[in-house]
C-alpha cells in the first residue's frame, strides 16, 4: 500500500515501549508515509524503557493539525508523561475533531483519556491495567487485538502490532 501523500506524527517521551514506537514508524515508512517524532522538546533525545533513543523532530508547540493525517500514541510509561502537556492533548483532540487518524496502543490511551472528551461514547481497547481509566473517560472498552471506531484505532499490547498497523494504514488510506 503506497501512501506517500500522508504524514503521521508519533509521540515519544522517556520510558516509551520500543516496539510500539519503532514498529509503526518503520511500517509506515515502508508504505511511503512521512513519519516524524514529536515530544515536549524538539531536538531532544528520549529513551525507551530499555534505553533505546529516539530524537524528537518537532515539539508539541510546533504541531499543526493541517500538516498531518494521523497521530500515534505508543505505550510504555511515556503516555503518563505525554498527557501532562496540554498542547499534546489538544493536538490529539483536534486531530480527532478533524476526522484524522488517532491511534493509541497499550498505555497510549491514557493520552486519549486526557484529550478533552475524545473517548466519550467511543469503542476502544487498551492494556488491561488501564481499562478503568479508559472506561471512566467514557469509552466502551473491548478486549480485542484492535478496535476501530471511525478514525480511532486502539490496541492492547505489542503482540497486537500487526493488526494495529494494518488498521492504521487502512484508516489512513480511506481519509
Amino acid at each position: 500500500m503506497e501512501l506517500s501523500d500522508k504524514r503521521v506524527v508519533v509521540f515519544i517521551d522517556n520510558a516509551y515501549q520500543e516496539l510500539e514506537v519503532w514498529y509503526p514508524y518503520l511500517r509506515f515508512q515502508e508504505s511511503g508515509i512521512n513519519v516524524v517524532f514529536a515530544a515536549a522538546e524538539s531536538g531532544e533525545t528520549y529513551t525507551s524503557k530499555h534505553g533505546y533513543p529516539a530524537k524528537a523532530d518537532k515539539s508539541y508547540d510546533e504541531l499543526s493539525v493541517s500538516d498531518y493525517d494521523g497521530v500515534v500514541v505508543p505505550g510504555g510509561f511515556a503516555p503518563d508523561r505525554i498527557r501532562r502537556h496540554p498542547k499534546a492533548n489538544l493536538f490529539v483532540k483536534h486531530m480527532d475533531d478533524a476526522g484524522k487518524l488517532v491511534a493509541a496502543i497499550c498505555h497510549g490511551p491514557w493520552v486519549l483519556c486526557s484529550a478533552h472528551g475524545l473517548l466519550k461514547g467511543r469503542r476502544a481497547t487498551s492494556f488491561f491495567a488501564i481499562k478503568d481509566d479508559v472506561v471512566n473517560a467514557g469509552a466502551n472498552w473491548e478486549d480485542a487485538e484492535v478496535v476501530v471506531d471511525k478514525n480511532l484505532v486502539t490496541s492492547r499490547k505489542p503482540e497486537d502490532l500487526p493488526a494495529f498497523c494494518r488498521a492504521c494504514l487502512k484508516t489512513l488510506s480511506e481519509r
